[in-house]
């Protein structure tokens, strides 16, 4: 029985000490191994001319928000987005370049709002997985205490079997939100890669 439990409590102890490792950079809270990258500059990635205008006030001309929408979503292939982007650029004229800008700026701002929304997403799964991960470590501390005990009631072994039961569980729950953690942390890098494409993309249509 000893044996048994000091194998649970280490199994669970090596679990909890999981987020720590990853939880670097300047948000110590940051589960990721990904840096955290909470919004993506215009200046990061756009070397064409600035839109000097609010992007949320573009919304008179209704072509380019339209596309906007169809190109910062991930179903719109980086190959389908390059002919949209052609027929957009063939279509502007003379003011090709200033709608070029204008175009990316409203895309990267779509791109923006949906990687807050699954930055902090992530925040709060870590902060449930921290939460399962103190649960676990005091549970863990209650088996050590019931299992140093010399004579056990029959209540006592129940409990602790109980407490190495669920310890188990839990870890068992932690072990597979770590690995869909591991996945969404993915998600952000990979919309960042998405808005440096479409930027040269779009970079190579200008004058």
């Amino acid at each position: 029985m000893r044996y048994f439990i000091q194998c649970s409590a280490l199994a669970a102890l090596t679990v909890v000490a999981m987020p720590a490792s990853s939880a670097t950079f300047n948000d110590p809270t940051w589960p990721c191994v990904q840096r955290k990258v909470p919004v993506l500059s215009i200046g990061q990635m756009w070397s064409g001319p600035i839109p000097e205008e609010d992007v949320k006030q573009q919304t008179e001309d209704e072509a380019l928000e339209v596309l906007a929408a169809a190109l910062a979503v991930r179903r719109t292939s980086l190959e389908e987005a390059e002919g949209l982007v052609d027929e957009f650029a063939k279509a502007s004229s003379e003011n090709k370049d200033e709608r070029l800008s204008r175009l990316f700026a409203a895309v990267l701002d779509r791109i923006n709002n949906d990687r807050a929304q699954l930055i902090s997403g992530i925040g709060r799964y870590a902060e449930r997985q921290s939460g399962l991960s103190d649960r676990i470590g005091k549970m863990n501390e209650e088996i050590v205490v019931l299992d140093g005990k010399e004579d056990k009631t029959n209540d006592e072994f129940d409990k602790l079997e109980e407490l190495i039961d669920t310890v188990e569980w839990d870890t068992r729950i932690f072990d597979e939100r770590q690995q869909s953690l591991t996945y969404v942390c993915e998600t952000p890098v990979i919309l960042e890669k998405r808005a440096f494409s479409l930027a040269r993309i779009m970079m190579e249509k200008l004058e």
